[in-house]
């Protein structure tokens, strides 16, 4: 009995919900900070506005304002799409007649020739092959690259490479470093959205990473049908319930940040929870395409089994860059057999893919060109390599990372243009050769962004999307 005088008084239900309401917040706040979108990040190496997606100004007068980037997952074929080589007609089943280097499966079959015919496509008359009957009809708004090489030849390493400049996970994808640097003229969905149709890269989604950089710039995945974001529909039964919560979490957080002061991780986790409330308006308006007229619907094929994803895809795009939304990444669909991957199966593999996109594709740019925002969209085409020119056993290619294809479209790019060349095989690239690391230099000074300016302190060094290299492709610019 003595031991009754440590006890404390009583209290009731509601004094301790009162008393314990910041534990609470602070368990919740705990519990997003843990979350992935909300990682640890050091200070920025210049002073930011508060909100880390407010518009900020460019380097110098920009020529594009916003990119989407048509990632054709798994290395289309640049000798059977954008880069003809009549060798191949002439030496097909024939040992190929030039050193090559082991390929990723060393698997070196006879020269193989291309299943498709070129034909020559608008006024610049650049030949393109019968898989893409559509895009060739927009040659003169386009500049093909046939010159571009990449570092690694497997795919993972590659396609961190192409996003980020790097060949291994854990940095800004070029979709991060564009929002970094400009912002996003949206408030109302994220500045860097990825459009997924089902089948993620390999490498998974440390291609859409922020990386050191804020959470804030880091690429939100989209799916398809009425909900594309998961819990985009509030749980609470009313509206007026689910705006005192947020009352009452604004408060919470204003008190932390009162007391601790500045903090990126936690300034980014309140601006992304925020944000998502604001989504829960704005994205269903997004994917609804009842203000959308049948002939735009039929122009990307939307309607038809076999452009139906890709088609919804593209034309949410051109809605994105209508709202304003900076960067947004098109990820091809599965189609029963592995993307562009065609180690076996070339013909029917290519053609498959190759129908799924060329429509909603061609539909994108006239789309884009009759609404005039080609002019201030620029679009890029492109996947993390290229294809050998000989087989991969009977009726396949090799990854090729020494020379391949990669087109741009529209804001500020010089149109009718072809540049770069590969040698007579199509393997090297042999006229202006070109890295990775200048196709980023050119996407960003299209945006107005220095790419040597634009940089985050972080290990000690001001590190860049374009590292210590990268040129900007002159040829190409308007």
């Amino acid at each position: 009995m003595h031991c009754q005088k440590f006890l404390q008084p009583p209290v009731t239900r509601r004094q301790m919900l009162v008393q314990s309401s910041n534990g609470f917040g602070a368990v919740a706040l705990s519990a997003l900070l843990g979350e992935r979108a909300f990682g640890e990040t050091l200070k920025p190496a210049v002073n930011l506005p508060a909100d880390a997606l407010f518009p900020r100004a460019t380097h110098h007068a920009a020529k594009a304002k916003n990119v989407i980037f048509l990632f054709m997952d798994g290395g289309p074929s640049q000798v059977d799409t954008f880069d003809p080589k009549p060798r191949l007609d002439r030496e097909h089943g024939q040992p190929i007649k030039m050193k090559v280097p082991p390929t990723q499966f060393d698997n070196v079959g006879n020269v193989l020739k291309s299943p498709w015919k070129f034909r020559q496509y608008g006024q610049s008359g650049i030949p393109v092959s019968d898989l893409f009957p559509h895009v060739a009809r927009h040659v003169d708004d386009m500049a093909i690259v046939r010159s571009m090489t990449a570092e690694f030849s497997e795919h993972t390493n590659a396609n961190y490479f192409i996003h980020s400049g790097v060949g291994i996970q854990g940095r800004p994808s070029m979709g991060a470093w564009v929002t970094y640097g400009l912002g996003s003229e949206c408030r109302n969905l994220p500045g860097f959205v990825v459009l997924n149709s089902g089948m993620i890269p390999p490498g998974g989604l440390d291609c859409f990473n922020s990386g050191f950089l804020s959470a804030s710039y880091q690429g939100s995945l989209f799916g398809g049908g009425e909900a594309p974001v998961a819990d985009i529909r509030r749980a609470e039964p009313t509206d007026r319930l689910q705006q005192n919560k947020l009352a009452l979490l604004r408060k919470l957080d204003a008190g932390v940040l009162g007391r601790i002061g500045k903090v990126d991780t936690l300034e980014s986790a309140i601006g992304n929870y925020e944000l998502a409330f604001r989504m829960q308006a704005a994205v269903p308006d997004l994917v609804n395409f009842a203000d959308e007229s049948k002939a735009t619907l039929d122009l990307y094929g939307i309607g038809d089994k076999t452009t139906e994803v890709f088609g919804r895809e593209c034309l949410i795009a051109r809605r994105l860059v209508e709202r304003g939304v900076r960067f947004v990444e098109l990820l091809c669909q599965n189609l029963g057999h592995d993307r562009w991957d065609q180690h076996s199966g070339l013909e029917r593999g290519h053609a498959d893919n190759a129908k799924a996109v060329d429509l909603p594709i061609a539909g994108l740019l006239a789309d884009l060109k009759s609404r005039g925002l080609l002019d201030e969209t620029l679009v890029v085409w492109a996947g993390e390599f290229g294809r050998t020119p000989m087989a991969q056993g009977t009726n396949g290619r090799d990854h090729n990372p020494f020379g391949f294809t990669v087109w741009l479209a529209g804001g500020g790019i010089r149109g009718g243009t072809i540049y770069g060349a590969t040698d007579e095989y199509g393997y090297y690239a042999v006229e202006n050769k070109l890295q990775m690391h200048d196709l980023h230099a050119t996407i960003l000074h299209l945006l107005g962004i220095d790419h040597k300016r634009l940089t985050y302190r972080f290990g000690g060094r001001d590190i860049r999307l374009t590292d210590v290299y990268g040129e900007v492709i002159e040829e190409i610019v308007a």
